[in-house]
């Protein structure tokens, strides 16, 4: 039986040659031109019991690049032989690459018999590399435990500033208060048990002194395909499990304004990008919420603006620097 390879590259040309050079050599190629594409082929060839043997995936891709992939996929997938190529390499993208099991590094350009002597090198996988533990068959965070909501609000007595800060911040069913440089002064997520507890906090943050509430936005659940769900939950395990390769510095609130009709793609894209703390699905799966870090210099358009500013299905990128108060 043919050895059943899964090639993950955004270059139709590589795909191309690729599947016609590994299928004259007695390969059998399935050809994905995104992450999100091969999370869905990777989770539905297990469903059917097939698997595959080898997986062949590019560094820098438009949605998840392929060190995040190769995360995800290794602790699901650990005995999966897995090849990283790349054009854009350098000694420390190969060595974390390396770093992982049963993991090989190809630059590209290369010719066929070069990339199969790689692949060839790996331990071939077990029954086409099933899922560790039954993993595959998991369902994580079906529930929702608590009701979410962010509100926006403005300050209108600025004399009242710091006062009101602090009434707000110690309310109760106020999970954080953050004040912020903006169109808004504060941002406040507000967690409850039920929907009625959440507009009653409303309902008394409206009513204090010098406070106007420019918005109240419910948090509401994204609406993710099974597979992608549980790669985006595996690969919050292995970022918090190894919290040096969080990014650091000024941190922001961020509202973006997607294509409602393309919520699961600019949902996971978004949330695949390394400054990306949280993120939220508000207002219909209009809009998502979320953090960023960022460490660019003061008054200059920061990075992750621009980076998330360049995903296909993205509108509008809005920026509120969280200001840094005094201890409350």
């Amino acid at each position: 039986m043919n050895k059943r390879v899964l090639i993950i590259d955004d270059e139709p040309a590589i795909r191309r040659n690729l599947t016609f050079g590994l299928t004259q050599e007695g390969y059998s190629c399935t050809a994905c031109p995104d992450g999100i594409s091969a999370i869905h082929e990777l989770s539905a060839s297990i469903e059917k019991g097939q698997g595959y043997d080898y997986l062949i995936t590019d560094i820098f891709m438009p949605d998840i690049d392929g060190m995040k992939i190769l995360t995800v996929i290794k602790s699901k997938f650990p005995d999966l032989p897995v090849l990283v190529i790349t054009g854009f390499g350098d000694d420390s993208l190969k060595a974390m690459a390396l770093s992982e099991t049963n993991t090989g590094y190809l630059d590209k350009p290369f010719e066929i018999p070069q990339l199969v002597t790689a692949l060839e090198a790996l331990s071939p996988a077990p029954a086409g590399a099933a899922p560790k533990d039954g993993e595959a068959s998991k369902e994580p965070g079906v529930a929702r435990e608590s009701f979410s909501a962010y509100m926006t609000i403005r300050i209108t007595k600025p004399e009242r500033s710091m006062e009101i800060f602090n009434e707000l911040y110690h309310m109760e069913g106020v999970a954080s208060c953050e004040a912020v440089r903006g169109d808004m002064d504060l941002v406040v997520l507000a967690q409850s048990s039920s929907q009625e507890k959440i507009n009653a906090l409303f309902a008394r943050v409206k009513a204090v002194d010098g406070v106007e509430v420019a918005s109240l936005s419910p948090v509401e659940r994204p609406k993710l395909d099974r597979d992608i769900k549980e790669f985006i939950e595996i690969y919050k395990k292995a970022v918090k499990a190894n919290p040096e390769k969080r990014s650091t510095g000024t941190a922001s609130y961020i509202i973006v304004d997607i294509d409602h009709n393309a919520l699961q793609q600019i949902f996971t894209s978004v949330t695949f990008v390394d400054e990306v703390i949280f993120l939220d699905v508000i207002d219909g799966g209009k809009k998502l919420v979320g953090m960023v870090t960022d460490t660019q210099a003061a008054g200059r358009t920061s990075r992750v603006i621009e980076k998330l500013g360049k995903i296909d299905g993205v509108l509008r990128v809005r920026e509120a620097k969280i200001i840094k108060m005094m201890d409350v």
